[in-house]
């Protein structure tokens, strides 16, 4: 069974810092895009950003370009995704998430199968 937990969520204040860390078991995902999505309230859920499989290349959308970072660890099974420079926008459940298709990249989020139960950030101005 597969399973992604989140955890390093919480509260920082405009422009400071947190970092986030999925790990997730159940298979291996080293072919797999792996990524992170949030949804604040009343939004639609948005990927954010994806960590592509070795040589990782990676996608960040344009609202988190040069503040966050994703990153990944196939040894030990784990995504993170770096954020700096929080803003009050930022605030939203976070999710980490993989696609069931090896080799397969997309940034539609309603393409990617597996999530995690998500974890609260909360920006305050």
């Amino acid at each position: 069974q597969v399973r992604l937990v989140e955890s390093g969520g919480g509260l920082a204040q405009a422009g400071g810092s947190l970092r986030l860390s999925c790990a997730a078991s159940g298979r291996t995902f080293s072919s797999h895009a792996m990524g992170w999505a949030r949804q604040a309230p009343g939004k639609e859920r948005e990927l954010v950003a994806v960590a592509l499989w070795s040589p990782v290349s990676t996608y960040h959308d344009d609202s988190v370009k040069g503040r966050f970072t994703i990153s990944r660890d196939d040894a030990k099974n784990m995504v993170y995704l770096q954020m700096n420079n929080l803003k009050p926008e930022d605030t939203a459940v976070y999710y980490c998430t993989a696609h069931s298709e090896p080799w397969k990249f997309t940034t539609e989020v309603n393409e990617y199968t597996y999530w995690g139960q998500g974890t609260q950030v909360t920006v305050s101005s």
